[in-house]
């Protein structure tokens, strides 16, 4: 699959805004400045980027808690995102869902979900909506692999297996399902096979590795694309902090934040690919580092700044009409 200059500056620059994202809501959380739980992406960042670059705004995905690189690999503004963390009015969700809920159909971002498992189905009747369209769009979830034991996924593969649905199945293995390890929770421990029994085509991909990802859902989105019904991918990750901002982690091994760190980095490993086969220089991506972590000081002050949603919003679209 070809590997054009511009589309992998872009790349980075979705990966980078996601890394320059969390770390600085980390340290938001940490001082107190930010309400509600947040979960953190770091270390993930080239499974989100190499998934949605795939994707159009009309093409759909479903989210997870954990949920802030999929918005930004999938375009959502980072302004109206961190005026939704912050629960501002200007929220892209008018600041009612927060962190754990944010939504932008604009984009195709049906919404980052407090549900384990509660993407595919949600997915999975977008994927319907454009297969009864007849448009050549697809519908992503993000699933992770404590979400992969649900019943919700075994039925959404199997109904979109059934009536040969646009979808593709994403998943997020980061090593542990809140705070229980694979190696414990994950019966048969292999759950790209559990999506290939429902007959569909199903890959593995290093999730630390930006083009293994982007390889392999570049097949799956061209095979549903081409109405040949859903696929899977199944990328290995570990996430680097815990499951929740001020999880103590004590179920991880002595160390392995701190080797993650040094050998699992996405940024890391992409710069390295692209300095040395591509004609991209290391000068270019410190200059979207620099650009990102403007853009991302700037959004934050804005977002302290702005104004809270009035009282009487509350009663507003706690009721939709269609």
């Amino acid at each position: 699959m070809s590997h054009d200059p511009v589309m992998l500056l872009e790349a980075y620059r979705r990966m980078r805004a996601i890394r320059e994202f969390e770390e600085r809501m980390r340290r938001e959380v940490q001082m107190g400045t930010v309400p509600g739980f947040v979960h953190l992406y770091c270390g993930m960042e080239a499974v989100a980027v190499g998934a949605c670059m795939h994707l159009r705004d009309t093409d759909y995905i479903g989210s997870t808690h954990r949920g802030h690189g999929h918005c930004i690999a999938k375009g959502v503004d980072i302004g109206a995102m961190l005026l939704e963390i912050y629960c501002k009015a200007d929220g892209v969700c008018k600041g009612k869902g927060g962190s754990m809920h944010i939504a932008d159909l604009k984009k195709g971002m049906l919404g980052a979900n407090a549900i384990v498992g509660g993407a595919p189905p949600i997915a999975v009747g977008a994927a319907l909506t454009q297969k009864t369209l007849g448009t050549d769009g697809v519908a992503m979830a993000f699933i992770g692999d404590g979400a992969s034991n649900q019943g919700t996924v075994a039925e959404s593969l199997n109904f979109s297996a059934v009536l040969k649905l646009p979808m593709i199945f994403m998943y997020e293995n980061n090593g542990y399902a809140e705070f229980t390890g694979t190696s414990y929770h994950l019966g048969g421990a292999d759950i790209a096979k559990r999506a290939a029994s429902f007959g569909m085509p199903a890959e593995k991909a290093d999730g630390v590795d930006f083009f293994s990802v982007y390889d392999a859902v570049g097949r799956a989105v061209a095979h549903a694309r081409a109405g040949n019904g859903p696929a899977a991918v199944e990328a290995f990750a570990y996430r680097w902090y815990g499951h929740y901002e001020g999880d103590m982690q004590k179920y991880r091994g002595a160390g392995e934040v701190e080797r993650l760190r040094q050998t699992s980095d996405p940024l890391v490993r992409f710069e390295a690919r692209v300095v040395k086969d591509f004609d991209i220089g290391a000068d270019e991506l410190r200059e979207i580092d620099e650009e990102i972590a403007e853009l991302i000081e700037d959004k934050v002050a804005v977002a302290k700044a702005a104004a809270k949603p009035a009282n009487e919003a509350l009663y507003a679209d706690v009721y939709g009409s269609y």
